[in-house]
């Protein structure tokens, strides 16, 4: 693989063009990460807002109308709702696993079967998630089960 790194010249914007003859998982995996690494979340958190990387993030759940992100120790607060953020990391490693929830699953530290066809995911952080059963097939495919 040959990698060509040219600078823009004054006015033009920063551009990412993939040439390739087979885009393979490698290659996709690649993309998605470069997509998901210029998208930060504000977010807020005892009346303050921050900016969270995606990478930050475990996972998001709909509660009560407030959309809230999971962090490896805090629960911060985001305006914005389920399905912008899933239209948003589509193609990374977020993964719609419930009606309420989006999962990171480079988060996941394990998956295991669980009662009448749903996923039970251990976080990394030692939280349980479900994946609803209407999800699993598409949690198959992304993960190549």
């Amino acid at each position: 693989m040959k990698i060509t790194i040219v600078e823009p010249k004054d006015g033009e914007e920063d551009e990412i063009i993939i040439r390739c003859r087979h885009l393979d998982k490698r290659l996709m995996k690649l993309i998605y990460s470069i997509k998901a690494g210029e998208d930060k979340i504000t977010a807020l958190h005892n009346g303050n807002y921050f900016q969270v990387a995606p990478e930050e993030i475990y996972y998001f759940e709909a509660v009560d109308n407030k959309v809230f992100l999971y962090l490896e120790k805090e629960v911060y607060e985001t305006r914005r709702k389920l399905y912008e953020l899933e239209e948003l990391f589509q193609g990374t490693d977020f993964f719609r696993a419930s009606k309420s929830c989006i999962v990171n699953l480079a988060k996941v530290k394990s998956l295991s079967p669980a009662f009448h066809g749903r996923f039970e995911a251990l976080m990394k952080n030692g939280e349980r998630v479900m994946i609803s059963r209407q999800y699993v097939p598409v949690l198959k495919e992304k993960i190549g089960l």
